[in-house]
């Protein structure tokens, strides 16, 4: 007759006091091998519960793909129910886990959560909204076990003492950790936020590695592949980082922004993750305003010709800087923005036009173009009175009438001014244009003329 898994005698732990038993304790303790004795585990844990703790243990190491006909239901909702038996128990308040059963619990997450990951269902490389992204992305058929394997694994950083599972949840942990990111599944995205955010705070000696990975991401997206579904979520996980920089700050952080932030301006998918990127830039402006210049000209560098959408995404974080920077910076930085700016108020899609117009309504904004009236109002002059003259949108008219009349209460004998070289400006072109068609005439008649002389000649082959 067989003995029950359960019961006290077919526990893995009960051991009789052998002489060789003693001496094997002895071996292991020489090797600097902490060893949790059956007293000591025995104080956090029955034994009966040791041994149901491995059993199911054991029993969730049964991977599912939900995909294979062959694969049982039944069978699937059992695991399911074991899952929820494990993380229940780990919820129980004073009972911390053994170092005998963490081992085969890591074994048996890791076993669970790194797999292969469906090839991509996207027929393009991001999706045009981020809010279109759900309708594109796939569900992990396997979800049912994986929303549970995520809470255990959380349950588990929060309640055992990082030194403890540091041999654990090692270096190749996180890496594989990392790479499920690239999951297309926002409900796993959002649970591995959450647990790699809570090892990033509770693993001090893992940060400096944690933060270097990540940084390969965004590096590996921006300057090759273009292609990952997960860069919103760790660029959530960095605006809380950088929340917690303390100044003055770090010339490794700074290269952060300029190398990497920054760059990811300019990929395609940015409307995606421009909520996030937008916050973490602004907060290395907050902390140190003196790099707001840094960071304007980076956004001008790489602001985009043909996607109205980024445009629209980019305007709204250039007035949000605004507010941010340093004023001292204001005089060196108000020709660039209040430049671009106009020459979206240009722009013929009417979004973007209006969005720019819009800007004129920000007190912080008009402070800085103030600061510079002499050099931005020619620029802002000429937008707005080539607005009026040739813009389709009678909405964008209606606008550019309002920003007119706000510009021109500020300085009417400034304004005037530049309408009389905005003139003059046109009268020179309009000469140019005149003085280009007569040559282009003279060069007509002189070429009329030279065809005259050099009529074609017939050429005549004499075969021999």
């Amino acid at each position: 007759m067989g003995v029950l898994r359960n019961s006290p005698k077919a526990s893995p732990i009960k051991k009789s006091a052998t002489l060789q038993h003693l001496f094997d304790l002895e071996a292991n303790n020489s090797n600097g091998t902490k060893i949790y004795s059956p007293k000591s585990s025995k104080q956090s844990i029955t034994e009966s519960e040791y041994g149901e703790i491995l059993s199911i243990i054991s029993h969730c190491c049964s991977i599912f793909t939900f995909t294979d006909p062959l694969e049982s239901p039944s069978e699937q909702d059992v695991k399911r129910l074991k899952l929820f038996q494990l993380l229940s128990f780990m919820k129980k308040p004073k009972k911390p886990l053994p170092e005998e059963i963490i081992r085969p619990l890591v074994s048996m997450l890791s076993a669970n959560l790194f797999r292969p990951l469906p090839p991509s269902a996207k027929r393009t490389v991001v999706c045009e909204l981020p809010e279109d992204e759900d309708l594109v992305s796939t569900l992990s058929p396997a979800w049912p076990h994986l929303q549970v394997v995520y809470d255990i694994l959380l349950r588990l950083v929060l309640s055992i003492d990082p030194k403890v599972l540091r041999g654990y949840v090692d270096e190749r942990f996180l890496v594989n950790l990392l790479s499920l990111f690239q999951t297309e599944d926002r409900r796993e995205r959002d649970n591995l936020k959450n647990v790699y955010h809570r090892i990033y705070s509770k693993f001090t000696f893992y940060r400096s590695i944690m933060r270097k990975s990540m940084k390969d991401v965004f590096l590996h997206y921006v300057f090759e592949s273009e292609k990952h579904s997960g860069i919103g979520e760790l660029l959530e996980i960095w605006g809380s980082i950088i929340n917690g920089f303390t100044v003055p700050l770090k010339e490794e952080h700074k290269l952060f922004l300029m190398r990497v932030l920054i760059p990811l301006h300019k990929a395609k998918g940015m409307p995606v993750y421009h909520r996030q990127l937008a916050y973490c830039v602004n907060q290395f402006v907050q902390k140190e305003p003196m790099l707001g210049g840094t960071v304007v000209r980076g956004i001008l560098k790489y602001w985009p010709a043909t996607n109205c959408q980024k445009e629209v995404l980019l305007i709204d974080e250039l007035e949000e800087l605004v507010e941010n920077i340093d004023p001292d910076h204001y005089r060196k930085l108000a020709l660039l923005i209040c430049t671009q700016i106009s020459r979206c108020l240009n722009s013929l899609n009417s979004q973007v036009a209006e969005r720019a117009l819009y800007v004129w309504n920000n007190e912080q904004f008009v402070k800085m173009a103030s600061s510079m009236m002499e050099e931005v109002f020619p620029v802002v002059v000429q937008s707005v009175e080539k607005n009026l003259k040739c813009h389709w949108s009678k909405s964008v008219k209606q606008l550019t009438e309002n920003v007119k009349t706000m510009i021109e209460e500020m300085d009417p004998n400034l304004y005037d001014k530049c309408l009389e070289e905005i003139a003059h400006k046109e009268y020179l072109a309009g000469k140019e244009d005149i003085k280009r068609k007569e040559n282009w005439e003279r060069l007509e008649l002189a070429a009329a003329k030279n065809h005259q002389f050099f009529q074609p000649q017939k050429c005549i082959y004499v075969s021999h």
